[in-house]
């Protein structure tokens, strides 16, 4: 599995605490029959400081990762929020 770069941003909870994520687009295999397999696009997002959020294989559409990731990236989702927005995502 490859990871892309996607950005790094620092954010203020609402305590005052500064946090930086580091957002990335996964690009695996996904298996879409007994013989076919296609590329497949899922996030990770990592905070300094050891929090690490890693869900593959989300979608086979570019759009629709590159979609998510804006999401994650402008709502400044970390670790902790990103199984809660996939939820809503979905």
């Amino acid at each position: 599995m490859r990871e892309l770069l996607a950005e790094s941003r620092t954010a203020l909870d609402e305590s005052g605490i500064l946090h930086r994520f580091t957002y990335y687009i996964t690009v695996g295999e996904m298996m879409m029959g007994e013989h076919l397999a296609c590329e497949s696009y899922g996030v990770k997002i990592t905070e300094d400081g050891g929090g690490i959020a890693n869900v593959p294989n989300l979608t086979t559409s570019i759009s629709r990762i590159d979609a998510l990731m804006e999401l994650l990236i402008r709502n400044e989702v970390g670790p902790v929020g990103l199984c809660d927005v996939l939820a809503d995502w979905l």
